[in-house]
């Protein structure tokens, strides 16, 4: 029985340049959500959120429409790139990021609402620049949340399947990550193979569930 590992190296592909990207998004709106007393935070966190409530495939037709090459988006993209969002990785790239972004979000949010205005109020009074400040006390001490954060994000876009199915299809080597690979082997009563990309699925997600959730007792014990 030969196993195609194709798409497993793809998902890796997808979630590291996914997490990667989303973290530098991520950053300055979990910060102004955490810091912020504007009235729009409500709005802004519920649409940060709404990938949590939505089902995947209604966000996959959304980026569908929106990325068809004879959308605004879709032909922007087509004519600069030479190549279309949907059924490509990048579109894939696209699709994970706004569908993973309250795991990037929520982490970093939480984290720098613990640790408060204070620090970065006293790095002010040192002269030191908000940015100076967010990367010399804030981040360190927000470490916990974000190791949490870009963990999460990874993990659960490696477990993605029906946005990149709407957006990216099943395409060999370009679009067929793990999860549709599972699908596709099961469709063709593939058991064995897969078995095979299924228990790896479930065991990458056990150890991170387990290593965040050692990593935030292992803080609760040093803090208390």
């Amino acid at each position: 029985m030969m196993v195609d590992f194709g798409p497993v190296l793809l998902s890796l592909q997808l979630a590291l340049v996914t997490t990667v990207i989303l973290f530098v998004l991520a950053l300055p709106l979990a910060y102004w959500l955490a810091m912020t007393r504007s009235r729009l935070k409500p709005v802004v966190e519920a649409v940060t959120a709404l990938p949590l409530v939505l089902p995947p495939t209604v966000i996959g037709f959304y980026l569908l429409i929106a990325m068809n090459p004879t959308a605004p988006i879709g032909s922007f993209w087509v004519s600069v790139m030479g190549d279309t969002l949907v059924f490509s990785f990048s579109g894939l790239v696209v699709a994970s990021i706004l569908y993973s972004l309250p795991f990037m979000v929520q982490p970093l949010q939480s984290a720098f609402e613990a640790v408060g205005r204070g620090p970065m109020e006293a790095a002010a009074m040192l002269r030191a620049s908000k940015l100076d400040a967010f990367r010399s006390v804030m981040l360190p001490a927000s470490r916990r949340g974000v190791i949490t954060a870009c963990v999460l994000t990874f993990a659960h876009t490696i477990g993605e399947f029906g946005v990149v199915l709407m957006v990216g299809g099943n395409i060999p080597d370009r679009t067929r990550v793990v999860s549709i690979a599972v699908y596709e082997h099961v469709e063709s009563v593939s058991y064995g193979e897969a078995h095979i990309l299924s228990a790896g699925l479930l065991i990458f997600s056990f150890v991170v569930l387990f290593a965040v959730y050692a990593l935030n007792r292992r803080h609760a014990v040093r803090v208390g």
